[in-house]
């Protein structure tokens, strides 16, 4: 039998909804989409794309790290975005946090709307340290 269970953090934002941070199984973790959010505020982050693409992937990191992960264990990243003329400047921090090792597998995708109208959002699935 697969056992599962909850991330959950207080260092980056908590669900607005019914789903968890991230969800550890089978030596994996699963990390939910990340939005823009500041954990404390609870407030999406001033500024453009730099600021909110900042935001999401210290969340995605701080959800990875409660897990007993890190950014340099992800397998596959989603990444979608309000417009994909952000896709360069997106894509250029997300070099900065993924910089050395092996990259990880990824989609990017342009959406219609997202979740408090930011402009990024981006999920994980990551190795975890037994």
């Amino acid at each position: 039998m697969t056992m599962k269970s909850a991330v959950t953090t207080n260092q980056a934002p908590a669900a607005i909804g019914p789903y968890s941070q991230g969800i550890k199984a089978n030596g994996l973790v699963w990390v939910s989409g990340q939005i823009p959010v500041d954990p404390q505020s609870g407030q999406l982050v001033a500024g453009g794309i730099e600021e909110q693409t900042r935001r999401v992937l210290d969340n995605v990191r701080a959800v990875l790290e409660a897990a007993g992960s890190s950014l340099e264990q992800v397998v596959k990243t989603t990444i979608f975005l309000k417009d994909m003329n952000d896709f360069q400047t997106v894509n250029g921090i997300y070099a900065q946090y993924f910089a050395g090792g092996t990259l990880p597998a990824r989609a990017t995708v342009e959406v219609a709307r997202l979740p408090r109208d930011c402009r990024v959002e981006i999920e994980a699935v990551a190795l975890v340290n037994a």
